[in-house]
């Protein structure tokens, strides 16, 4: 039998039905209840004619009925397709209709869904989960958990079988549907906890979206080993998160830049207890040794495991041992459990030690493609390899450096530029929070360097101080042309920067 991320699961709540499995607020469900919870889901998924292979929309914040719904789907033998809860009715329509989904579990208070729904007639089913009222046709979340329910048979699910559609980007036009197989999930969640060390005994405070693949991944690992999952779904009080990270024992917590941006310049992280706090992790993009510094600095005891991935990878692709931090400033590390890591040229071929390269992937967890749409597949998957679009290069010891994306590098003049070099030197200034480096049109050089910042709490920054910071230490063409200081960077709700909304900007 196929052992899936529902088997693990089914497994966890036999061997410990009492253990908690997520603590919101007051409220602690244990094993028992929260696959009680799934079943009940299948059930009445299957009561209402899915067939394998069927699309179901959750459009929930992170909850148990978030976790219920997306196992209940799985077990039901269904796909499920985890939208963006921010996200407005237009996109929303777009990828329910690019997916086919045929149910949708929504919040009742959630009105860009029922926008969305409404425009797609009756090709969607929904059911809505808290309190308040709907006009629209649907079944409630109690309605749905009222039914006894036999245990689901399992025996179907097999690892080829596909699992979730994740969604990238293509708020218009052509949406980018990441298809991942229960394979591809439970490879990618054993390579994780492997190097994670996870057990039973783990408690993670979460605050990233369960929608998008760094907390789907945070999820599945903890369910998977029967640890606690601690929700935490507001970085807007940092003092809260820490709070709850010291009350609750948290042993991990993961989160991209600027969560740990936030954290040390609106907080002092060594004033809260956390000695219970094993581990943290840290992906979703490149993080400054500056700030690597300042978080180990504030959190002296904890093991940080800086990681790299994509969700066309089902979320991880590589790790830093935490050991390695001082010898391997800026790495993202090497391959994780069961994958292969190598960097190719633009004919394919491998590159030799300290040259740049396209990273290319293979393993258990990379996709199976983009949901209908074999031509864009067939550009990015090749002979079992996924072509990242990632450009790094690698020491003579094997470790990776990410020299930026293809797609974000600047070409001033003659030049190619990363931004992430000239991004490090400014967070080593005193009073800045978060810097972003784009490039901006010019009718001589093509395109010039432009750096955004957010100024600290009380910061005296000048706009002279930085370009003076940067002639120092780096070339001059990579000096910044254009220095402009903000209160917040535009950001993807998983707290992504989004560069190209600062070019537009521009």
């Amino acid at each position: 039998m196929s052992h899936t991320l529902v088997h693990m699961l089914r497994d966890n709540a036999a061997r410990a039905p009492d253990a908690e499995a997520v603590v919101l607020g007051s409220q602690r469900t244990t094993y028992r209840q929260l696959w009680g919870d799934v079943c009940a889901v299948a059930g009445f998924l299957r009561d209402q004619g899915l067939q394998p292979g069927d699309r179901v929309g959750v459009l929930l914040k992170n909850s148990v009925e978030y976790i219920a719904a997306y196992y209940g789907v799985l077990a039901a033998g269904g796909v499920v397709v985890g939208l963006n809860t921010m996200a407005k009715s237009r996109n929303l329509a777009n990828w329910l209709q690019h997916s086919g989904a045929r149910w949708l579990f929504a919040e009742t208070q959630h009105p860009e869904s029922i926008d969305a729904v409404v425009s797609l007639g009756d090709a969607v089913q929904r059911v809505l989960v808290g309190e308040g009222e709907a006009e629209i046709p649907h079944h409630t979340w109690q309605e749905l958990l009222q039914d006894t329910v036999a245990e689901p048979d399992l025996f179907r699910l097999g690892k080829e079988q596909p699992a979730a559609i994740v969604y990238t980007s293509g708020t218009t036009g052509q949406p980018k549907g990441v298809m991942l197989s229960h394979g591809n999930l439970s490879s990618n969640v054993c390579s994780i906890q492997q190097y994670l060390q996870l057990g039973a005994k783990d408690r993670v405070l979460n605050v990233l979206p369960f929608y998008y693949s760094y907390g789907n991944s945070v999820l599945h690992t903890h369910l998977a080993v029967g640890a606690t999952l601690v929700l935490g779904n507001n970085l807007l009080y940092p003092h809260n998160v820490l709070t709850t990270m010291a009350s609750e024992r948290a042993t991990g917590f993961s989160g991209v830049p600027s969560t740990f941006a936030i954290l040390l310049s609106r907080t002092r992280m060594e004033n809260y207890d956390l000695s219970s706090l094993r581990y943290m992790s840290q992906a979703g993009g490149a993080m400054a040794p500056a700030l690597i510094e300042r978080l180990r600095k504030a959190v002296p005891h904890i093991k940080l495991f800086v990681m790299y991935g994509q969700t066309e990878a089902t979320a991880r692709l590589a790790w830093l041992p935490p050991e390695m931090l001082d010898a391997k400033p800026g790495s993202i590390g090497i391959a994780i459990p069961g994958v292969r890591l190598e960097l190719r040229d633009k004919q394919g071929h491998p590159v030799v030690a300290g040259e740049t390269g396209e990273i290319w992937a293979s393993g258990e967890n990379i996709m199976q493609g983009y949901w209908g749409d074999p031509e864009l597949t067939r550009k990015v998957l090749e002979n079992g390899w996924l072509k990242t679009g990632d450009l790094a290069h690698c020491d003579e010891d094997g470790y990776f450096y990410i020299d930026g994306r293809s797609a974000d590098m600047i070409k001033t003049g003659a030049n190619r530029i990363s931004p992430k070099e000239i991004e490090e030197m400014i967070l080593e200034l005193d009073g800045v929070e978060e810097v972003v480096v784009i490039g901006v049109p010019d009718e001589l050089l093509g395109q010039v360097i432009k750096a955004v910042i957010v100024p600290g709490p009380g910061s005296q920054l000048e706009i002279k101080q930085i370009r003076a910071y940067c002639g120092k230490h780096l070339a001059m063409y990579k000096v910044p042309k254009f220095i402009e200081f903000v209160t917040e960077l535009p950001k993807t709700a998983s707290g992504k920067v989004q560069r190209f909304l600062l070019a537009e900007q521009h």
